[in-house]
């Protein structure tokens, strides 16, 4: 029998469980993160201040299995430029999906409940970055129509790229 997947918007209550889940997710890509940069990868991943900001400042989705979570995404409203974020964009950060559950559509639901939250909010453009090594999620964004804008160079030793979705 297949579970069932709840999904709800995030609150500071979550805050252990998805920088848990983040953790656990992400960590597993240590070894692609060059030797010289995966301290500070490390070191914001485990920042709970990190977690605290966006849970203040974003709508927050997650997706929980027998009431623990398994997955778990964050869309920043435009007026919040960061990095390569335009001011006038919206985006997405730090999509997470437990590698247990990988494969049923879980992050691609979280994906699209950032968008429908970004069109509610009269958002006209919603952004992301991933990596040359995050294949599965490269693969969902650009099933769900985002379009690769802009290298964005080495990152952590990586390449980075930058994807948006037009709204409007």
């Amino acid at each position: 029998m297949k579970s069932k997947y709840t999904y709800r918007e995030g609150n500071l209550n979550d805050l252990a469980q998805i920088k848990e889940l983040t953790l656990l997710v992400y960590l597993k890509y240590k070894n692609e993160i060059s030797k010289e940069s995966i301290a500070t990868w490390i070191e914001n991943l485990e920042s709970e201040t990190t977690y605290v900001e966006l849970l203040k400042s974003a709508s927050s989705f997650i997706c929980e299995n027998e009431h623990k979570i398994i997955g778990s995404a964050f869309l920043i409203p435009n007026g919040n430029p960061y990095k390569w974020f335009q001011a006038d964009w919206a985006y997405i950060r730090m999509v997470a999906v437990h590698s247990d559950f990988e494969g049923n559509g879980i992050g691609k639901k979280l994906t699209q409940l950032c968008i429908d939250k970004a069109i509610e909010n009269d958002e006209k453009c919603i952004a992301l970055h991933t990596s040359e090594f995050q294949h599965a999620a490269r693969h969902i964004y650009e099933s769900m129509g985002f379009v690769r804008t802009k290298e964005l160079g080495l990152l952590f030793g990586k390449h980075y790229y930058l994807y948006t979705l037009q709204l409007k």
